[in-house]
């Protein structure tokens, strides 16, 4: 099991660089940042890129993996996001993950736009854009054309840190979505479906586990190459209001074949609102057990 945190970004640099230098002292595997223009509830408060949020990030740390949780095609195109993310590769040396979703179908990342984002059909977007991605990293030369995007002789050098490219843990619920990460990612990441009861919860990941099981299997996937990523912020309990309540996130999680878990950086009040001092307990008494 591997563990990893999530950073919202949302603060001056000279408060968010100390929590992202504390996530590798922590132990922490892994950390990330939301990749939006305004995010739920804090639309309206600060909020920072995340393409320099990670630069700044890449830049203050050495050994952790970074990335994004996840890029959104609401407001992005593979081609200039292909050279970010060769970028962030290269800043990190190699520590770069990509996480990408099909971008809401609302909230504030299409409302900003009036709406002139909105995919007829987010999942083919979504195929669009990871496909485009992947060619742009590990190709020389790029044409492209498709129903949302288009690349005429894009050219992405000197290519990423990383061969044949940055690895990308794909979001997926759905079949289209499921299928998707079996063709493409080298990882999977969900958040399970919304419920009141942490057991209804729990149970939700269990039959989306099942149906990536069958989406690797029709590709003919080891599953053993994929990593699963289990992102905590859907539970209908913070999985950082105690030492217990996460180990035992992480104990649920390894039993339904999670490799991963990444849980949100404690904030003040509001979503994730939390005790920073968990993070501390969590550093001495949990981290230092995973393997």
């Amino acid at each position: 099991m591997r563990a990893g945190i999530t950073i919202l970004p949302e603060y001056r640099w000279a408060e968010a660089k100390p929590r992202w230098q504390a996530a590798e002292a922590y132990g922490f595997d892994h950390a990330w940042t939301f990749d939006h223009l305004g995010w739920g509830p804090l639309v309206g408060g600060p909020w920072f890129g995340s393409v320099p949020t990670l630069s700044a990030a890449a830049l203050a740390t050495s050994r952790i993996e970074l990335g994004f949780m996840v890029a959104s095609p609401n407001f992005r195109h593979p081609v200039p996001f292909a050279q970010e993310v060769t970028a962030l590769d290269d800043l990190s040396d190699g520590r770069l993950t990509v996480g990408i979703g099909a971008g809401g179908v609302g909230g504030y990342d299409v409302d900003v736009f009036g709406g002139t984002t909105k995919a007829a059909s987010p999942s083919k977007r979504y195929q669009e854009f990871v496909e485009l991605l992947d060619a742009l990293l590990t190709t020389d030369r790029v044409d492209y054309s498709g129903e949302y995007y288009t690349a005429a002789d894009a050219r992405i050098a000197p290519g990423c840190v990383q061969r044949p490219r940055t690895p990308f843990v794909l979001a997926a619920n759905g079949p289209k979505a499921l299928a998707l990460t079996a063709r493409h990612g080298q990882g999977w990441v969900t958040v399970g479906t919304v419920h009141d009861s942490l057991d209804g919860w729990w149970k939700s990941l269990a039959e989306l586990s099942a149906r990536f099981d069958d989406a690797l299997a029709a590709e003919s996937r080891d599953p053993a190459t994929v990593r699963r990523f289990l992102q905590t912020d859907a539970a209908p309990v913070f999985s950082l209001s105690s030492v217990e309540v996460y180990r035992d996130f992480l104990g649920r999680a390894g039993e339904l074949g999670f490799t991963d878990v990444l849980a949100p950086w404690p904030r003040y009040e509001g979503p994730f609102a939390g005790d920073e001092s968990v993070l501390d307990a969590v550093a001495t008494d949990v981290l230092p057990t995973l393997s």
